[in-house]
């Protein structure tokens, strides 16, 4: 009996024991799917939390990685404005010899490309008709001089007898008239002469000017013609001019600099022939429609001749000064849909800023917009946006070597070793 009264308790506890955790099964089955969800997030947060206990999630960067750009300091100083154009060298003065007169050519003075002074014979030309018809008018004036005399003669008879009366006023007139006459015939022989001797100095050409003789064209015993025949032709060398256009846009300095004495003028010749040193001589007195330009010329010493008519030359005037101007490489200008503007860096960082071209030369630009000392971008600025972190190349890198990295972030330098921005569960 206690055996069996035993067996009865025994079965009664175990199935006291079983009821509560029946229970507390069925309850979570039977709790609504949000509540389950949510007890199962909170202990899987609770399982990880160890395992991420004292770690810190970093701030991301503002930016992407630095861009690496070379810079220049913008400077303020003096920036002279030169003008560039293509000219051609022109002489001063060239003329061709041509005969005054129909006659032959007896000798020849010069040879051909010969350098002649000015009054330099030339050519000599058979001028004996000339000579005979100038010994002809001496002739007429030595027997018309004798005409005079006698008619001064006449006229002193004349008035000695009109004042004993014993000719009438009339005689003494007559007398006065035939020395007044003679006179006349003496002026007009002397007048002859003196033609004569020009035709006959037109045998004896002489050169017009100094300078360089071209081909002759003429041998001895060539007949010429008046005013035809061309002989040679001369040119002056010595000063020499060069010719070429000025924009309209720069006349009124080219007029500023002709009254004040005229700038200096360099002329260059192609393939290192030389640079030479001139002074601006005239501007002319209207602009091309055509072009929009004015023509205008320098004037250069030319002692060795290095200077030759037709020659194609360079030219380069300086025309005006900046002073006290803000300049900068050309390079560094970006020509944008609201205007010129250049990328200074502030603190690290882009920043865009307008400007105004004042000029340019010679790859620099004249600008306002900057302050003297402003870091300016020549560089790698199709890369950058305003804002974007810069850093400058350092002289190895611009050979070559590779640009410096960039320092991590101070968010991502606190974080600890190991320690990920995201713990994933």
């Amino acid at each position: 009996m206690n055996s069996s009264y035993y067996s009865l308790a025994l079965s009664v506890a175990v199935i006291c024991l079983g009821l509560p955790g029946c229970g507390d099964k069925k309850s979570i089955e039977n709790a609504p799917p949000n509540a389950a969800t949510k007890a199962s997030t909170q202990a899987s947060t609770q399982s990880a939390a160890p395992s991420v206990a004292g770690a810190s999630t970093p701030t991301p960067t503002p930016s992407g990685p630095p861009i690496s750009v070379t810079t220049v300091r913008a400077e303020i100083r003096d920036m002279a404005i030169s003008l560039k154009a293509s000219g051609s060298v022109f002489p001063l003065a060239s003329v061709d010899i041509k005969a005054q007169t129909n006659s032959v050519v007896t000798k020849l003075h010069i040879r051909d490309g010969e350098f002649v002074r000015v009054g330099q014979p030339l050519f000599s030309l058979d001028m004996r008709a000339d000579e005979a018809n100038l010994a002809k008018a001496r002739a007429q004036l030595t027997k018309d001089q004798a005409t005079v005399a006698d008619a001064q003669r006449q006229h002193n008879r004349a008035v000695e007898l009109r004042a004993q009366n014993f000719v009438a006023q009339s005689a003494l007139d007559s007398a006065q008239t035939a020395v007044e006459s003679a006179n006349a015939t003496l002026a007009a022989d002397q007048a002859a002469i003196d033609a004569a001797r020009v035709a006959v100095s037109y045998g004896q050409i002489n050169s017009p000017l100094s300078g360089r003789a071209g081909a002759l064209n003429v041998t001895i015993g060539t007949a010429l013609q008046s005013n035809i025949t061309s002989l040679v032709t001369i040119t002056q060398l010595d000063p020499i001019s060069v010719n070429f256009n000025l924009p309209q846009r720069n006349l009124a300095d080219a007029i500023a600099a002709l009254k004040s004495g005229g700038t200096k003028v360099t002329a260059t010749l192609a393939d290192n022939g030389g640079s030479f040193q001139g002074r601006l001589s005239f501007v002319d007195n209207a602009v091309d429609p055509s072009s929009g330009t004015v023509r205008a010329r320098a004037l250069f010493a030319n002692k060795d001749g290095r200077l030759w008519p037709g020659a194609f030359v360079e030219i380069s005037q300086t025309i005006n000064t900046l002073k006290d101007t803000v300049v900068v490489p050309q390079a560094a200008l970006i020509q944008s849909a609201r205007g010129t503007v250049v990328y200074v860096v502030e603190e690290g960082k882009a920043v865009l800023k307008p400007v105004k071209q004042i000029s340019s030369q010679s790859g620099e630009a004249a600008i306002t917009g900057i302050n003297s000392g402003d870091s300016v971008v020549v560089d790698g600025k199709q890369n950058l946006r305003p804002g974007a972190l810069v850093v400058e190349r350092t002289k190895e890198s611009k050979t070559g070597a590779p640009p410096p990295v960039a320092a991590p972030s101070t968010a991502a330098a606190s974080a600890p070793v190991g320690a990920s921005p995201r713990s994933t569960p």
